[in-house]
């Protein structure tokens, strides 16, 4: 058994908060343990808990759509959440619920190693870009540690709000070349306005 799948065992049997009571399945998490890019959302939804898998409702698809249009599946790609759990009625994840799930986001990230974590919404946002507007930095890597971060807005924003697929597709359109740049991104200086550096 790998360290991912025991990884997942520990998920399925994790309690440490209240979404565990009200949970169908947990959804750690899905794709090749050496996968280059991790995909970060915010929380399972109803299909997603149904299924014990990420992104498989209307949200889903237009990732894979999106993917499919730089040349990438699903299953070149490792897809997860910030939670691991579904929140009741889709609410919000709390502070909490956040921290909850912290060290089991922290160990997927460390087992699979990736050059590039993209952040999808402003919940996966907020980890590692504290305190900025995701409208401020979408679309601007950073890097840290040698892993390349990069900010996107969640796809069912597109979902609800038509206008922002276009950034959106824009957003993932580059992530080969944010790829291919790799060692040449400067750590830590991502924003184009000198004056938003003092959101890091």
């Amino acid at each position: 058994m790998s360290a991912l799948t025991e990884l997942y065992e520990e998920i399925a049997n994790c309690e440490r908060c209240i979404l565990s009571q009200a949970r169908t399945n947990t959804v750690p998490g899905e794709g090749p343990e050496g996968a280059e890019i991790v995909f970060i959302g915010e929380g399972p939804g109803f299909h997603e808990d149904q299924q014990g898998r990420p992104f498989v409702g209307q949200a889903g698809r237009l990732l894979e759509e999106l993917l499919e249009g730089i040349g990438l599946t699903r299953e070149d790609v490792y897809i997860c959440n910030v939670i691991k759990c579904r929140a009741p009625r889709n609410r919000d994840p709390q502070p909490e619920e956040i921290e909850a799930c912290k060290p089991h986001l922290d160990r997927q990230i460390e087992l699979i190693g990736p050059r590039m974590i993209v952040t999808l919404g402003r919940f996966s946002m907020e980890r590692y870009f504290p305190g900025a507007k995701i409208s401020h930095i979408h679309g601007q890597p950073r890097k840290m540690g040698g892993i390349i971060y990069y900010p996107m807005y969640h796809p069912a924003a597109a979902l609800h709000q038509r206008r922002w697929l276009q950034v959106i597709e824009e957003d993932m359109a580059k992530i080969p070349q944010v790829l291919a740049e790799g060692d040449g991104i400067a750590d830590m200086e991502v924003l184009q306005d000198p004056k938003q550096l003092s959101l890091f």
